[in-house]
């Protein structure tokens, strides 16, 4: 009998479905759409900017399927609006919930109903989720709040003025 490789179990890849959202692992067909969240002066306004190409590339060749990483896709025809982020005990050990939209999606409530799922089914295996947005960044702290979460500190963090949320079950 030959020996057959024995390979580790993979994570199984969690999709969250929301009324108008599938959340799901990011896939190669997606990475164009994700790139524009990294590189559109828009979406970037409130995160530093654009990212540097030689970032960009390396980001390309690690988001598909990476933990974690929600791809945003509207159900009716399977666009992809943005990314919905979770990375646990990323901040003083807790875990953080980071979200980018294209800005053609902007305004139709797809961030807030993306996030609100996320951070439920992130908050049945954890006591707690935090998310940081800048001061600035109003559009941001609204969803923040609309989500059930707390604007608990602020302090100044790259170069500029933030606000930490917090949610616990």
């Amino acid at each position: 009998m030959a020996n057959s490789p024995i390979s580790a179990p993979t994570p199984r890849a969690v999709s969250v479905a929301t009324e108008r959202l599938l959340l799901r692992p990011v896939r190669q067909a997606d990475v164009p759409a994700v790139t524009r969240l990294w590189t559109d002066p828009q979406v970037r306004h409130h995160l530093g900017g654009p990212v540097a190409e030689q970032v960009v590339r390396i980001r390309q060749r690690r988001v598909v399927g990476a933990p974690g990483v929600h791809a945003v896709v509207r159900a009716a025809d399977g666009v992809l609006l943005g990314i919905v982020t979770v990375e646990p005990e990323a901040r003083d050990g807790e875990t953080e919930v980071a979200y980018q939209f294209l800005p053609e999606h902007w305004g139709h409530g797809y961030a807030r109903e993306a996030v609100a799922a996320v951070v439920e089914a992130t908050l049945t295996g954890t006591p707690s989720v935090v998310a940081l947005t800048q001061e600035a960044n109003h559009r941001s702290r609204r969803l923040l709040e609309a989500v059930g979460m707390t604007h608990v500190s602020s302090f100044v963090e790259y170069d500029a003025h933030q606000v930490l949320y917090r949610r616990s079950r």
